[in-house]
């Protein structure tokens, strides 16, 4: 799945979300499966919000792929298609082929430009994958 729209100007998962949506996604991405009104009412404990928007928003997630729903006698129950961390990553490796493949060596030069105040354990995981690019590439 790929959400289509990126925004660099924001944090977190706002940059592929709504903040609502983001909202939601957080809530279930804890709890793992709810039905709209328990949804509502965890968003609820920062501010009103109405049923219908959190329906709204939570079947316009569900038409993105990022939620699926199953009925539980007449509840509808919603959950993640996949872990955070796996949308984070999906998302994330997405986002760099496709700068990659629209600006070239331009993103990795940014990219390792990026990289003055790294964890030193990063540099060694990334220099190992040089390493086994360099041996699997037929010469």
């Amino acid at each position: 799945m790929e959400i289509k729209n990126f925004k660099y100007g924001e944090v977190g998962l706002n940059r592929f979300f709504g903040s609502l949506e983001a909202k939601i996604m957080d809530i279930l991405w804890e709890v793992d499966e709810l039905s709209i009104k328990e949804v509502q009412l965890r968003l609820e404990k920062d501010k009103p919000i109405n049923f219908n928007t959190v329906m709204t928003v939570m079947n316009r997630l569900l038409d993105k792929g990022v939620l699926q729903k199953r009925l539980k006698g007449r509840l509808s129950l919603f959950r993640p298609v996949e872990s955070k961390e796996t949308f984070i990553e999906q998302q994330s490796k997405l986002l760099t082929e496709n700068l990659l493949d629209e600006f070239g060596g331009v993103v990795i030069n940014h990219m390792i430009d990026a990289l003055k105040d790294v964890d030193q354990s990063l540099l060694e995981r990334l220099e190992h994958k040089i390493q086994q690019l360099k041996k699997d590439k037929p010469s």
